[in-house]
């Protein structure tokens, strides 16, 4: 395995040295800070192929931790956090995190979604493919080989999650999507009617992506169904 470093930011220490000795078990090399400020000194240093915050950290809080990640990084981030509400959840993803972990958690858990977040990552900043693949829809070019979405030749800086939901689009220019759709197909998990996960990601996603994104020309909502790639551009 090529080495995959995760930059964990949790200040509970049992739960820091606990989520280390099973993800260093795994075989991943674990950069272990207790503060947000030390995880955005750690993350300037290093580079990381996962992200895994607690909200409530002391100096800078792992919302702001992420933000300050999102303005120019797409590396997966995992929120992990005692707050259940579903608004919690809601603005955590809305904020750009690709993963919502509720404390309590099994190691198996945990385990599962870092392998599965990685998977994605990774799968394509390993693909050696030569062959360019660039898909063109207005003024959008997304290359696949590259991970990059540019705008009128502008980068578009695009979570994992919503780069996947893009792919999907791109892939299947005429296809209609249902919420579970795109929910299976992103999250690789089955649909349990959270409705609110894909409407987050799509909304996110069409703020970067439309000039107007009450009146989306890419991203078109079908009423009743779902989502499909617009066709009036």
């Amino acid at each position: 395995m090529n080495e995959i470093k995760i930059l964990l930011a949790e200040d509970d220490y049992d739960v820091n040295q606990m989520i280390n000795k099973a993800l260093t078990k795994e075989g991943y090399n674990i950069y272990c800070t207790f503060d947000g400020q030390e995880a955005l000194d750690a993350y300037d240093h290093e580079e990381f192929q996962l992200v895994m915050l607690d909200i409530m950290l002391p100096k800078i809080d792992g919302l702001e931790v992420m933000r300050r990640i999102r303005t120019t990084d797409m590396t997966p981030i995992i929120i992990i956090s005692a707050k259940t509400e579903e608004s919690d959840r809601v603005i955590g993803l809305g904020l750009g995190a690709d993963d919502y972990l509720v404390k309590p958690f099994s190691i198996a858990e945990l385990v599962a979604r870092v392998k599965a977040q990685l998977r994605r990552f990774l799968y394509y900043r390993t693909n050696h493919d030569a062959k360019q693949n660039v898909k063109e829809y207005g003024a959008i070019k997304f290359d696949l080989d590259n991970y990059t979405v540019t705008k009128n030749n502008r980068t578009i800086q695009l979570t994992a999650k919503e780069y996947e939901i893009l792919k999907l689009f791109f892939g299947h220019p005429n296809r209609v999507f249902t919420k579970a759709q795109i929910f299976e197909s992103v999250w690789g998990e089955e649909y349990y009617g959270d409705d609110n996960t894909v409407m987050v990601h799509i909304r996110r996603l069409r703020n970067k992506i439309e000039d107007n994104p009450n009146e989306p020309k890419y991203i078109e909502t079908v009423w009743g169904i779902g989502y499909r790639l617009g066709n009036s551009l």
